[in-house]
């Protein structure tokens, strides 16, 4: 099953794919996490990316590109992959159909006021990785259940840059719904309510299009 997770940034796609990824044993490849890398490593293009991420910008399409056409052929690719950032353009995703075929596009829908509230909310640990939604009206203060390192809130979550984000997205993303639409691999799921609801939203959608699949999973 190769899949793909369109929706706009803090509509909880990272989260869903981890879920999906688990579940159906496919490989998780998140360009944001591999840009992350890039940026923690102080590469040439890590240095690059945070420049234009830092700004709300898109990094630019090649050099995407060939970080996931090298990523899916490695062999964990093998019985699967979820791409969770990738494609973000309709330059990008003409490119990705020339090297691979694609399933399903899965679009997780959340109203822009929703997430500009959710992201203002999150914090990650910088030490595990883990992400948290924390309420902001207790503080500004808050620190990892597992470790007990202090949360940071992220520089491209900052309301004005979520805002350009957006905008970035409606006008260049979004336009991806429409061309997965029209070649037959687009679902809509409401990404509103908890993780575990949308998950099982996204669940029952496999499992309807592919009854065994849920066997296979259970069993």
């Amino acid at each position: 099953m190769k899949l793909i997770l369109l929706g706009p940034p803090g509509a909880g796609k990272g989260t869903q794919a981890a879920r999906i990824a688990e579940r159906y044993s496919l490989a998780h490849i998140s360009t944001g996490d591999m840009l992350r890398a890039e940026i923690a490593s102080e590469t040439p293009l890590g240095i690059r990316a945070k420049a234009l991420i830092d700004e709300g910008e898109l990094v630019p399409d090649e050099i995407i590109i060939g970080m996931v056409r090298n990523r899916i052929q490695q062999p964990d690719c093998e019985n699967g992959f979820l791409l969770d950032g990738f494609p973000r353009t309709i330059a990008q995703a003409e490119s990705l159909l020339t090297f691979s075929d694609i399933d399903r596009a899965v679009c997780i829908e959340v109203p822009d006021e929703s997430i500009i509230d959710r992201m203002a909310r999150r914090r990650v640990c910088p030490a595990c990785k883990r992400t948290y939604s924390v309420d902001i009206d207790e503080g500004d203060e808050f620190y990892c259940s597992e470790c007990g390192t202090r949360l940071a809130a992220r520089d491209d979550d900052k309301p004005e840059t979520v805002k350009h984000r957006l905008e970035v997205y409606a006008e260049q993303t979004f336009p991806l719904i429409d061309f997965f639409d029209g070649r037959g691999l687009l679902s809509r799921i409401d990404g509103n309510g908890a993780v575990e609801e949308v998950a099982q939203k996204i669940f029952d959608l496999f499992e309807e299009e592919d009854p065994y699949r849920g066997d296979d999973v259970d069993n």
